[in-house]
């Protein structure tokens, strides 16, 4: 195969590679941390005035002013409030699309879309979740995407379909929202190395491409700095990939590393994103550690600037126990 380019970078033929499987979990899985939340039942609370909001400009997320998450005690969420939905939104729900769990799931990713669903809910949101399977057609109505990580063979066939189907692709064009976690954010850009140590393209819907590493695998907790154009809070999760995911120049990297190897190149560098469209390594799953990563995705749906408090009480412990178990002694 000849030289290839993407981003204004060049690289050629990779050498033949031995499988990169991931290796099992180490971390305590979402399993154990995340059931607790998702079986409280919801309790009815009582209506409040709709706040106002400004409307939600994609490309300044610093910009805007954003409530703190956090606090002593939780907040009552105003049922079913519009907040200035988008143009993309349905009348009745946010559509939440979890792509592929059968060939894509690993590490508890399943996690993430259980927080953006309760965080949705704790705001009075009515949430519509599709699980789509990978004999399954993606929908292109969809408001947020979710995708997670996977071993070598089913990245593959993850891709393949992707590729054949372009329901995801056609979504992203409209508008929607995509999160993608591991193998899920290699499979969104142009390349990357499959199991059989071929190149296997990918989606291109982020400007970003993978070969394998030929160092030790990255194993291990990550802390990260987000982008600050996003104004999130420092990032913890877990990483394991033999990946390494090189930038190309129409993309922002998602985080930079403060603990971790991110993407691997040496560079501090940890996922990508542009405009709605989000990769990452990190897994925890991320956004049980990391709830405002969540709230974001839901207030890019919603084309707001900001949402009513609603209650961190078992995030933030979480999030405290990582990253103490993180940082260096």
């Amino acid at each position: 195969m000849s030289d290839q380019y993407y981003g204004g970078q060049q690289y050629g033929d990779p050498q033949q590679h031995q499988q990169y499987g991931q290796q099992p979990y180490e971390q305590q899985s979402y399993e154990q941390y995340g059931q607790q939340y998702e079986q409280q039942p919801q309790q009815p609370q009582p209506p409040q005035p709709p706040q106002q909001h400004q409307q939600y400009e994609q490309q300044a997320y610093g910009d805007q002013q954003h409530q703190q998450y956090g606090g002593d005690a939780p907040q009552q969420p105003a049922p079913q409030q519009q907040f200035g939905r988008s143009s993309r939104m349905s009348e009745s729900s946010l559509r939440v699309v979890w792509v592929y769990p059968d060939l894509l799931s690993t590490y508890g990713d399943r996690g993430n879309a259980l927080v953006v669903e309760r965080r949705a809910r704790q705001r009075g949101l009515g949430v519509q979740r599709i699980d789509v399977r990978s004999d399954q057609s993606v929908p292109t109505s969809g408001d947020i995407y979710l995708i997670g990580g996977g071993e070598d063979r089913p990245q593959r066939l993850a891709a393949e379909r992707l590729r054949n189907d372009g329901g995801l692709v056609r979504a992203a064009e409209n508008g929607a929202i995509i999160f993608s976690v591991c193998a899920g954010f290699q499979i969104l850009g142009h390349e990357f190395v499959n199991d059989l140590g071929e190149r296997e393209p990918g989606l291109g819907l982020l400007d970003v491409w993978t070969v394998r590493g030929e160092g030790a695998r990255c194993v291990g907790d990550v802390l990260a700095d987000v982008s600050p154009r996003l104004n999130l809070p420092q990032l913890t999760g877990f990483e394991n990939h033999q990946g390494v995911t090189h930038l190309g120049e129409g993309v922002t990297p998602f985080a930079t590393v403060q603990v971790g190897r991110g993407n691997g190149t040496g560079d501090g560098t940890e996922g990508a994103w542009r405009d709605t469209v989000f990769g990452t390594y990190l897994h925890g799953p991320v956004m049980a550690r990391n709830p405002a990563v969540a709230d974001m995705l839901i207030k890019l749906a919603l084309d707001v600037n900001a949402l009513p408090p609603a209650d961190t009480t078992w995030y933030d412990a979480l999030r405290a126990e990582r990253i103490a178990a993180a940082r260096p002694a």
